[in-house]
């Protein structure tokens, strides 16, 4: 056979490879799907939230915290200011947004804020606030604890690890110790590319204490959201590539042993659970194919989805809302307290809507 025959067969292959490779590609990013609007009563967007916010979780008290001003590889930023956490009292007659001030040995200039979580201390109450930090590029954790009456964070850890290399969510369980998910398991962009082109299921979970520091699960074609059960038994991880909630259960090792799989059928990124009835709230991207383009003439949708009894052998999974990119682009999170439900995006705003 000839050199020229050699290389019209290799050429032909390759061919093909890549076009299966994308044809993957945009199955997982679900490329063909459109969406009907579904909306809730009384939305309304939240006045200063503009450059986004990526993940919000809401206290007993009706407190809200948000994470905004995320600048991610890839992803459209609006704003070169650096990033910055809000609070929003649900239990005020008109909520309004206030910008926390922060204390103490930190660098607010290149504070660049993702995935939040609150640890309240049983032993004096005292809330510390975990917060997912990517300045220049890089991923660490800082510890904040956070002091109502002045509004404002103190600074108390920065945490850096090998193995938190692509932090994307974080779960608090102790003062200085969480679970984090990794949603890349290589941090030169050109090998993130070919990771999700390659659809490899890499990306893991890491657990960290002062004392331990060590992956605990893996398997994931990016891990996204995280977070726990409210008795503590059980983390739910967001399998976002596989349009899959993973049920994991924490051992007294803190290792995880693998408990099921429940479809979503949307990239569903960070998780809320109602502490009282359990449930699942999910921020989703219905087509991460439009998410990723980022084309303003053809904005990416967004959808909230809830799973109740999760732990069942029929959990219930059902659409809460749905909007094709008119009113948000890019829903990330969403967070219910008390008949209300907040809704955040990665890089656009925020609504706050009824549930009834």
């Amino acid at each position: 056979m000839g050199k020229l025959a050699v290389l019209s067969l290799v050429a032909v292959a390759l061919a093909v490879f890549i076009g299966e490779r994308l044809g993957t590609l945009r199955h997982l990013t679900l490329s063909h799907r459109e969406l009907t609007k579904n909306y809730l009563p009384n939305c309304q967007l939240i006045k200063g939230i503009e450059f986004g916010a990526e993940d919000i979780t809401i206290l007993e008290d009706g407190l809200a915290f948000l994470s905004t001003g995320l600048k991610y590889p890839g992803l459209p930023s609006y704003s070169e200011d650096p990033g910055k956490i809000y609070t929003l009292n649900l239990l005020d007659f008109k909520p309004k947004i206030e910008s926390l001030s922060v204390k103490g040995d930190f660098d607010k200039d290149s504070f660049n804020p993702h995935g939040i979580s609150v640890y309240i201390d049983d032993k004096d109450g005292a809330i510390y606030l975990f917060v997912v930090n990517h300045p220049q590029g890089k991923s660490q954790v800082e510890i904040f604890r956070f002091f109502d009456h002045e509004n404002a964070l103190k600074h108390i850890k920065t945490i850096k690890h090998e193995l938190l290399h692509s932090v994307n969510d974080i779960v608090a369980v102790g003062t200085e110790s969480f679970y984090a998910t990794n949603d890349h398991y290589f941090t030169n962009d050109i090998l993130k590319s070919l990771e999700l082109l390659f659809s490899l299921p890499w990306c893991d979970v890491v657990y960290y204490s002062p004392e331990t520091v060590q992956v605990v699960a893996g398997g994931f074609l990016s891990a996204n959201g995280i977070n726990i059960s409210p008795n503590k038994r059980h983390l739910y991880v967001s399998n976002i590539m596989k349009h899959k909630i993973t049920v994991l259960e924490i051992q007294k090792t803190t290792e995880l042993s693998h408990v099921k799989e429940v479809d979503v059928g949307s990239l569903c990124d960070n998780i809320e659970v109602d502490r009282e009835s359990g449930d699942l709230w999910l921020g989703c991207h219905p087509n991460a194919f439009k998410f990723f383009l980022c084309d303003p003439n053809d904005p990416a949708g967004s959808e909230v989805i809830k799973i109740e009894n999760i732990l069942s052998e029929k959990p219930r999974v059902t659409q809460v809302y749905s909007d094709d990119g008119s009113v948000i682009i890019g829903s990330s999170v969403a967070a219910p307290y008390r008949g209300k439900l907040l809704i955040g995006t990665v890089y656009q705003k925020a609504l706050i809507c009824d549930l009834k």
